[in-house]
Order: structure tokens, then sequence, then C-alpha cells
């Protein structure tokens, strides 16, 4: 099997996905890249979970988007992950999911706002939600225009891709992505979590308050940047 360890990143990746919960039949893919290599690995189309394999995993070339090694068809979701590798330099790994509370923000075209310290422990902020495809774009270029609609809307914010690492597509569902395939996985994980207490809170009080910026700032510089202290050295889970 050529490329055996960016395979099994991205293999590992989706299992994650699978084991969490956050797949249904085969609604997500996760893909990881080697940016010295210029490759990326990502899921083959429409394999079940419980049949994928790490050398399944499909190798692409970054830069011109064809195989470099794999007998399977990519995702469909391909040009999108390879549009963020090549607009978020600092990313080694992306997911796509269709986690129910999280498709269901996005299918009500709404940002996830900030109401706990969980989420401020993740995100920086509310969790984007990014502006709508054109008619053109879904017909001509679909998958490749999700990740140009990511990149521009982040662009227009002035956002850090690893301070909010992840984004909800409007009627479609959540990318996450991190330095590595297992940190975007875990924050499609968080993600989901975050949503789903966001919903519940919505239903409990119409209008929930935001956390305090302060308390929110806190829980996310104390879990990241140069000076966190949450968890034991290199350790940021």
């Amino acid at each position: 099997m050529k490329y055996p360890e960016l395979r099994q990143a991205a293999f590992e990746a989706n299992l994650m996905l699978k084991a969490e919960g956050l797949v249904v039949l085969t609604w997500g893919n996760a893909s990881a890249i080697d940016r010295d290599l210029g490759l990326f690995a990502i899921k083959p189309s429409g394999v079940d979970y419980r049949e994928l394999r790490a050398e399944d995993m499909v190798v692409l070339d970054l830069e011109t988007g064809t195989i470099a090694d794999g007998s399977k068809r990519p995702s469909s979701d391909t040009p999108t992950h390879r549009e963020l590798y090549r607009g978020f330099r600092t990313i080694g790994g992306i997911v796509h999911t269709h986690s129910i509370h999280a498709v269901a923000w996005a299918q009500a075209e709404r940002a996830i706002p900030v109401y706990g310290s969980t989420h401020a422990d993740h995100w920086a902020d509310q969790i984007p939600l990014v502006r709508p495809l054109t008619a053109k774009e879904i017909e001509e270029e679909y998958e490749k225009a999700t990740g140009t609609a990511i990149l521009e809307s982040f662009l227009e914010r002035g956002l850090d891709p690893l301070e909010h690492p992840g984004a909800l597509l409007p009627h479609h569902g959540p990318f996450t992505w991190g330095r590595t395939a297992m940190d975007a996985a875990r924050n499609a994980v968080a993600l989901e979590a975050v949503a789903q207490m966001a919903a519940l809170t919505e239903q409990i009080t119409p209008k929930p308050q935001s956390i305090p910026r302060p308390m929110a700032d806190k829980h996310y510089s104390r879990k990241h940047g140069p000076g966190a202290y949450y968890g034991q050295i290199g350790d940021k889970t």
C-alpha cells in the first residue's frame, strides 16, 4: 500500500466519525493532507463504514486534483476539501458530516451562538454560517463552490481557521478542520455537541443570553494559544 501513513490518518478520522455517532449510512467523510508531498487522502465515495479499510482511502494531488493512487472514486465532496486545503494553509485535516443537530442549525440558516463555556472551549466565537451558494454555483461547480464560499466568508470576516475550526453551510451541514485529521474529527464531535446544547438552551429559554465575553475568552485561552494550561504537556484534548 502506497502512502500508508497518510491513508491511515484519513482512515482513523473516518472511523472516529462512525464511532461517535456522527455518521448515518455513508453521510460523511474525512481527509488528511501531507503538505510536504502535496497529497491528501480521503474516504471513497459511498463505501459503507463497516467495510472501510485504510487501503481504500483515495490519494489525490493537491494542485491538480487528480488521483495519485487508489482504485476507487473519491468522495463527492473532494473538491470542497481541496479548496479548503489550498485556502487554509495551516490545516492538516478536514471532516464533513450530516450530524443531526448541526444540520438543524444549518437548515435554519443560523450561526450557533456562544451560550456556554463548552462552546467557548473550542471556538473563539460563534460557529459561523457562511454565505449561500448562487444558482450558478450550484449548477456548475457545486462542491468546489462550497469550499469557495467558506473561504470567502472567513476572509471577509477576518476569521482564523484554527480559532474557528468549522462552519455551517446553509441548508447543508457542517465542515470542520484542524491541524490533523484527528483534530478535525474531534472538532466535528464538539460541534455536534455544542449544536445540541444550544438547541436545548433555546427550548428552555426562548431568548437566552450569550456567555459573558470575559468568561468566553478565558475558556478559549486556557485551552489554546501561548498561555494555555488545560491538559498535560502537548495535550490539547
